[in-house]
């Protein structure tokens, strides 16, 4: 899970080793950049650093969740920054197997949605489809161990 894999484009980007796409943050544990295709406004992805295949790779974990947390603070603060006049903002992930990418990436986006059509693809069909980030973030909340 930790390491990169080659043929990986999200890893290659994480790694800067691709100098197609600006990064519009970067720090020890992800990095964020627009979405080539977007379906939004703003369309930005916020991506681990650490090669994670998608959010079926994730645990009730402290570290999972804090990792989620962070990649949601990261998009919202862009999101802010750059679109404060949105409609709406909306941020999650696609569930295998309608994922494109198989690194966990967040979608960050500024409504309205470019062209309309596209806020099918962001539609939660239960186990599958896309997942809001922060019910995605309840699911994986570490169960306290005190009581």
């Amino acid at each position: 899970m930790a390491g990169a894999t080659p043929s990986c484009v999200f890893c290659a980007i994480a790694a800067k080793s691709n100098t197609d796409n600006t990064l519009l943050h970067s720090d020890d544990k992800v990095v964020a950049f627009q979405d080539i295709n977007p379906s939004a406004f703003r369309h930005y992805l916020v991506v681990p650093v650490a090669h994670i295949p998608t959010v079926k790779d994730l645990q009730r974990k402290p570290d999972d969740h804090s990792l989620v947390n962070h990649m949601l603070e990261v998009g919202k603060t862009l999101l802010l920054r750059d679109a404060p006049q949105a409609q709406q903002y909306r941020f999650g992930f696609h569930q295998p197997p309608l994922n494109t990418v198989n690194h966990l990436h967040l979608h960050c986006l500024a409504l309205p949605y470019t062209p309309r059509w596209r806020s099918i693809k962001y539609l939660s069909f239960g186990p599958l489809g896309f997942i809001e980030a922060e019910k995605f973030l309840e699911k994986i909340k570490p169960s306290s161990t005190f009581q």
